[in-house]
This record gives structure tokens, sequence and C-alpha cells, in this order.
């Protein structure tokens, strides 16, 4: 995630949230950062840096449709421009950074694909303009102002690609007029990319679709069977009782695996609650709206666009995450999460917690979670299972002075040129067909079989609309979201209600706002 797609270092960078002690803060600490959106999760966990704590998106940088007319295109970030047009040729030019794919060794392997590409045929010149991920919002702001735009932007997750909500070209008729074979894809991961009022912006790439990870050996200590691994299974008790595989019944484990320095779970009533040494829970990197997602797709803005909204599912998602942290003690709060025995803020992979909710791309942080870990399928909630789904691709913009060029190349990029991509990136296929061996290399690194058709299944229950959607003031209404979920980790005796009726008001007062000149 440099957004769902960051560059290597700022991928782990931008992923950890974090937190210290069992009670809260005299002051609060920071919130879980927002799930890293990535793209660049490297294939070997072991290689990656230990993530800081950094914001997933920049927060600064403005919205593509509320940019200054600048008199130049900005310098500063710049890592390579694109040469001057082949005469006799069609230049399409390949925006890299809005999400990750500017390392050196990345940018590496797209000069190589680019450079087949052009081998490949004489009418097109494929070019490569890369920019640094924190200069790439302003750099592409000012390039669209400036009647200059790129053609090809990515690879680039829903968050980064909202910054630029409306710009991007609607593939639909370039499908049909290409007899472009949308087969080879799952029909999930296509829809993902179907956005009301603005048609297909995409197409599937890269995906990280989600699980329950989960640790085997603390369901053994406490003598539990392990959740189930197929959607629409119940959850099976070791009296041989079944129940359905909710949030409910998640609670229930969650508080048997919550252990404390006693030896005594969060089902007991002498449950020390200031010693607690095993948590049975954790929405690993789950931003505001992605921890409301999981309970029901939705978005904060209303059909009209502009009214800030709270769906339901969403706030019982957030009373429920509320619930498990201050009164059943199932999950770390803000300061404990934050603390170095916990992974600073990376709880899973402290090997102190024995279930955590989030994506694919997180076998990129489990360097020191253990051997032993597997996946679950994501539970239901009022009967209906929401399998939070990240995602990246190559987006084409309306302001492409080439369009049917650039939807040649975009095809390219996720064909043949896909696995030489995708290896570089660290992302699963989104064509079905190269699923297998994407696996089997996951399978050289973690040796314990897990069970990797848990997130396979997954995809069909991907959140549409996607939680990281359109949002007026998309940026500062992001670090508002942050500051409420701050506020929900670290802030014990809330009334919660009251709170959400409140950060409902805020959000609208950003909605209002005007942009920026």
């Amino acid at each position: 995630m440099k957004s769902r797609i960051v560059s290597l270092s700022i991928l782990v960078a931008a992923l950890l949230f974090v937190i210290a002690a069992c009670a809260p803060a005299a002051t609060p600490a920071p919130a879980p950062t927002p799930a890293p959106q990535p793209t660049a999760v490297p294939a070997q966990p072991t290689t990656v840096a230990q993530p800081t704590t950094a914001p997933a998106e920049p927060t600064s940088a403005p919205e593509a449709t509320t940019a200054a007319e600048p008199t130049a295109v900005p310098t500063v970030g710049i890592i390579a421009t694109p040469p001057p047009p082949e005469a006799g040729k069609v230049q399409i030019r390949w925006f890299i950074g809005l999400g990750t794919g500017n390392d050196p060794e990345q940018v590496k392997v797209e000069q190589e694909v680019a450079d087949k590409f052009n081998a490949s045929q004489d009418k097109i010149q494929l070019v490569l303009e890369v920019v640094s991920y924190d200069a790439s919002r302003d750099t592409l702001a000012t390039e669209l102002a400036s009647g200059n735009p790129p053609d090809i932007v990515g690879p680039v997750g829903v968050s980064g690609a909202e910054a630029f909500h409306g710009q991007w070209l609607d593939l639909a008729p370039y499908i049909a007029k290409n007899n472009y074979d949308l087969s080879q894809f799952d029909e999930s991961a296509v829809d993902f990319y179907k956005v009301g009022g603005e048609g297909q912006v995409g197409l599937p790439f890269a995906i990280y679709p989600s699980a329950l990870f989960y640790q085997r050996d603390m369901f053994d200590e406490a003598d539990l069977n392990y959740p189930p691994h197929q959607y629409g299974a119940k959850y099976k008790w070791k009296d041989g009782t079944e129940e359905e595989w909710n949030y409910d019944t998640l609670r229930k484990l969650a508080l048997m695996l919550t252990v404390d320095k006693n030896n005594k779970d969060a089902t007991d009533s002498a449950f020390d609650t200031k010693n607690i040494v095993q948590y049975g829970y954790e929405p690993q990197y789950q931003d505001l709206r992605a921890v409301g997602s999981y309970f029901g797709a939705d978005t904060f803005v209303a059909p009209d666009g502009k009214t800030a909204q709270i769906p339901p599912q969403w706030a019982a998602a957030w009373k429920w995450v509320y619930d498990g942290i201050w009164k059943d003690h199932f999950i770390p709060n803000g300061p404990t999460r934050e603390s170095q025995e916990y992974g600073q803020g990376n709880p899973f992979n402290s090997g102190k917690v024995a279930m955590a909710l989030t994506h694919l791309w997180y076998t990129c942080c489990l360097t020191d979670a253990g051997g032993n870990w597997d996946v679950a399928v994501v539970p239901s909630y009022n009967g209906k299972t929401t399998s939070n789904f990240n995602a990246d691709t190559f987006r084409i913009l309306k302001a492409s002075k080439h369009p049917d060029e650039a939807f040649t190349v975009l095809t390219y990029l996720l064909g043949p040129a896909s696995l030489e991509l995708l290896k570089t990136y660290g992302g699963m296929p989104g064509r079905t067909a190269d699923q297998a061996a994407f696996f089997d290399s996951l399978n050289q690194e973690w040796k314990q079989k897990v069970d990797w058709q848990v997130f396979v299944e997954g995809i069909q229950f991907a959140d549409n609309p996607s939680f990281e959607g359109y949002m007026p003031n998309y940026n500062e209404a992001f670090d508002l979201s942050n500051v409420f979920l701050n506020k929900l980790y670290t802030t014990d005796g809330l009334d919660v209600d009251k709170e959400i009726a409140q950060f409902q008001k805020d959000l609208q007062a950003v909605f209002d706002k005007k942009p920026a000149p």
C-alpha cells in the first residue's frame, strides 16, 4: 500500500497503527493507521523492513479537481521523465507513483516491460513517467490542470484513485469495441470496478481478498476447534453443537482466547483485565470505514453525493469493536497496540493475538507471528457475509488524448506483462488462471500448509461499493475518520451513539466545505 500500492519501503512505512499499556493513556495515543492499501506487498515476508507509523494516504495533497492552474509541471519528486515522442508513433505515457512502482528495482522491471511492448509493434511508444509517492498527487493534479495529462496511471488502489474522482475513463465501450475477454477474471472482481455514474473504471490486476488469520496453537491450547474454512459452514464446538459463523460466535471464541497472567480467560469472573498476556482478536490494519464494511458494504456518502450518512451496520461494527476493547477486553486498546510487546501497531505479528481480520497482503508483515498460523473465512453479520476487498490496477484518464492506444497498452499490462509486474509488486493475480502459481510461490515461504483457497472463495463477497470510495473533500474526510477511530481506541466510557451522531455532523461540515482555491 504506499497506498494500496506503495513502494516497498513506504508501503510498510504506511502500514502501522499503534499503542502501549493495558489501561488508557493519560493523553490519547494515536489510533491504528488505516489499512495500508498495498499493491506493493512483497512476496517474501521475511525481506520486508519493519513498518513505522505513517498514514496510508498523504493527507495534505490536493484533489485533482482543486489544483491551482500551474505554469509548469513541478520537478520535485520526479524520478524519470518520458523521452521525446518517436516519429510516426503515438506516445502513451505511463504515470507511476500514485501507488507502488517507483522503487529502483520495480522501475527496472517496468522499463523492461515497456521495452518488450515497444518491440512487439510499431504504432505505439510506451514511455514511463515515474514520480515519488509523496509528490505524485500534486504532480498528476498539475499535469491535468495544465492540459498535459499522462494516459495510464498505476498500479493504484481505490483510495489513491479517489483523489481524482470522476476523472477515470469508462472502459466499457473499449471492452466491447475490442471484444476483450472478461471471463479470464472472477466476475465479482470485475464488478468491483463498476462505479455508479462512472462506469467500468478499471479491471482486475492485483487483488487482496480478506480472511481471518488465526493461530492454530492458541486454539489447540484452549481446546477449541478452528474457525470454518468454507463460506456457509457453521462453527462446531467441541461438544458437537454448531453455531452460525458470525460476529457473535467470533466474540465467544475471542473471549475464550483472551488470557491473563494467571491463565484465566475473559469468560472467568476472576479474569484480570489489567494483566492480559494474550488477546483473542485484532481488527488488523483496519481504518474506520474498513471496520464498518465487514458488517456490510456501504459508504459515508448518501446517493445525492453530498450528504454524510452513517450506515447502521457500520455503527454496529464500531460499537462491537468498542465493546471488545473496553467492556469485553478481547481487543487490545490503543496504548497496548502501540507497545513494543504487541508489535508497535502489528499485534497479530507479536504472537500474542489469536485472530486477526485483514487482507492477503498481510503476509508481508508476519515476520514474528510464528509458522503455525492459518486462515479462515470472514464471519457474517445479520446473515450476510462481506469480505472487504483491496485491489490495485491501472486506470486510463478521461483526459487521455489517445484512449484507444491507451486501452491497447492496458490490456498488455493486464495480460502478457502481468506476471512479471505482479512478481515485483507482490500481488495476487486478478486473472484466475495465474492464481495457482502465485499461491505455490507463497507455499515456498509458509510451510505450514495455509488454506489459501479461503482468499479465493472470499472474492465473491467483496464489498461493493468499496469502503474506500468517493467522499467530498476526500483527504480531510479521511483524516476526520481517523481522529474518530483514535477516540474509540483510546477513550474508555464513551457514549458511542452520541459520539457517532457528532461524527456525522463533523463529517457533513467537511463535505460542505468549498475546495481550496
